[in-house]
């Protein structure tokens, strides 16, 4: 029995029926059951990086916050067919790649062009979604601007 709160009941005893780790050992995911209830669910976990700090353009600081970038990245990807895998292996690959780098600093524009970059590669439409927000399009010349460069690159 472990220690994990249930999400259904409130319980506190659960049971790990499976783990798994991710391909490149840095998540485990546990598939749990709730020793009151019986219902089950699934948990991660991750180690706890060094906080990384994020340079807004307003000349703002703040910590890195992992689910205000999958938000951002799900709002792109809204009713486009974008899976929850695809998503989730987006945020990973941007996280990994901020916390590989030497410093613990970064600035939002770093963060948006590493996000325009993947979403480019798996979505053009969640591209141009993310673009027309981060990029603050004022007018639709700014999207045909951007179309075209699309376009152009094929």
């Amino acid at each position: 029995m472990k220690q994990m709160k249930c999400p259904y009941c409130g319980h506190t005893e659960t049971s790990v029926l499976d783990s798994r780790d991710t391909e490149d050992f840095e998540i485990t995911r546990r598939r749990r059951e709730c020793d009151k209830c019986r219902k089950r669910f699934t948990t991660y976990e991750r180690v706890e990086m060094v906080h990384l700090l994020v340079h807004k353009k307003d000349g703002k600081s703040q910590q890195f916050d992992r689910k205000k970038l999958e938000t951002g990245i799900r709002k792109a990807c809204e009713k486009r067919p974008v899976g929850e895998d695809k998503i989730e292996q987006m945020v990973d690959e941007i996280e990994r790649e901020l916390r590989r780098r030497k410093t613990t600093e970064v600035s939002s524009a770093e963060i948006g062009e590493l996000v325009m970059k993947k979403l480019k590669a798996v979505d053009k439409v969640a591209y141009i979604r993310f673009a027309s927000v981060y990029r603050e399009f004022a007018d639709v010349e700014d999207f045909e601007k951007e179309l075209h460069g699309l376009l152009k690159k094929k």
